[in-house]
């Protein structure tokens, strides 16, 4: 007899399949095995793609939110003496033309230098960037209101502020007041000599990135022009744009008002190389973790085989009923498709609850391992990121089905093939 596709009877019959117990010929160990194979796969794609976006977002929001979107700096000319100056003596004025590009939302004149930090016993270098208090307070992950920070940046005009990192291997504290040694000091008769000078620092700020926060140092731009020689000069433009991940869009207006000698350098130019990286690594992981999906969904052919051998006599019977072959073969690609769903549904709910409670996770582990199962210098975030997508989370559970659905196919168009007279000539 003729029915409509997937009727409910055809339901029934497969579920009833698989509530079967083992001496009934019902569900086997294979199926078993498959259904957890795919919940674990299908927990290891979505965690993996989670934990990949959460550490790309992390990456680039750490980069964009405690350094430029696009440094404007000089050429260079050529002074008296013959050496290049790429110094930039009207800033203020280069500064305002790049503000008043659509899309720009902070361009902020700096001074740019290295020095030797000093407190005590303990030393380190350390980048300098000379800069305005009203621009330091629109960097989002220094001096912005979101920032992690410790002391009052209102006082920042008397001192300095540093790096957290810095801080805790110098041993310095709010209100300390360490030494800076530029070898580029006082011009004299008989050369430059190193400059030194003291500094109270007045602000400490963790900006989510191990290598910034233990090298960087801000001053009063004022200061670092005398204390780097830049009477008068600065030697980059800080930008900001509306949306970083489009910085190209940027270049050309920006280049256009900046100046003939002017060049540019973008986030992207200083990490694309990475983040280039990140995205193969991430199609890899996906093709990887999807081998490992089909190889589980692979076990639900073998479950379904036995599952034929053992209904013989049952598709016989339903022959002569008068089920057609179509009927057969539905009611065993629900049998397999049923497994493939259940272990997806609990895959995605496994694979959430990883993603969501990652850090509690990482935090065991770390505390297990005693404390090297993340190393922030190696990796330059201090904790492992994850952010669930639905872009992710579909990607993950179309593939767990379309894999389920295809081995299911071959299978249960062997059961529709079992000739009913073979079937029961034994019975």
């Amino acid at each position: 007899m003729s029915t409509r596709p997937f009727a409910p009877f055809e339901f029934m019959i497969a579920w009833r399949y698989l509530r079967a117990r083992r001496a009934e010929g019902g569900v086997s160990v294979m199926t078993w095995i498959s259904l957890v194979g795919i919940a674990l796969g299908v927990m290891a794609l979505i965690a993996t793609l989670a934990v990949r976006t959460g550490f790309r977002a992390e990456f680039i929001d750490t980069i964009v939110g405690s350094n430029a979107h696009v440094t404007v700096y000089s050429a260079g000319t050529r002074n008296a003496a013959g050496f290049l100056d790429r110094t930039i003596a009207d800033y203020a004025e280069q500064a305002a033309a790049i503000r008043a590009v659509e899309g720009v939302t902070r361009a902020a004149p700096l001074v740019r230098g290295q020095v030797m930090m000093t407190l005590g016993q303990e030393s380190n270098v350390a980048d300098v960037y000379g800069i305005a208090l009203e621009d330091l307070r629109t960097i989002p992950r220094v001096g912005g209101a979101e920032a992690e920070a410790r002391g009052d940046l209102s006082r920042f005009d008397d001192g300095i502020a540093i790096g957290s990192g810095l801080a805790r291997e110098l041993g310095v504290g709010l209100g300390d007041r360490v030494r800076l040694i530029s070898p580029n000091g006082a011009r004299t008769a008989m050369g430059t000599a190193p400059r030194v000078a003291a500094f109270e620092v007045v602000y400490i700020f963790t900006a989510g990135r191990w290598d910034i926060d233990r090298t960087r140092v801000y001053m009063p731009f004022a200061e670092a022009q005398r204390y780097f020689n830049r009477e008068g000069r600065a030697d980059e433009i800080e930008v900001h744009v509306a949306d970083p991940e489009r910085v190209d869009d940027w270049t050309m207006p920006i280049l256009s008002v900046a100046g003939p000698t002017a060049m540019l350098w973008s986030w992207r130019d200083a990490s694309g190389a990475f983040l280039a990286a990140l995205d193969i690594e991430d199609d890899v992981m996906f093709v990887i973790l999807s081998i490992l999906v089909l190889i589980a969904a692979m076990n639900i052919t073998s479950g379904l085989i036995m599952l034929v051998k053992n209904k013989g006599r049952d598709i016989g019977i339903l022959r002569t009923m008068g089920l057609t072959e179509g009927t057969i073969l539905r009611v065993f690609f629900l049998c397999g498709a049923f497994t493939g769903v259940i272990g997806t549904a609990a895959g995605v709910v496994l694979g959430c609850l990883l993603a969501l409670y990652i850090d509690q996770i990482m935090g065991f582990v770390n505390w297990i391992s005693g404390g090297g199962a993340w190393d922030p210098s190696i990796r330059g975030l201090y904790r492992l990121p994850a952010e669930l997508r639905a872009w992710d989370v579909g990607r993950a559970v179309a593939l767990s089905l379309t894999l389920s659905f295809v081995v299911t196919w071959f299978p249960a168009r062997r059961a529709a093939r079992l000739n009913p007279v073979e079937a029961l000539r034994y019975e």
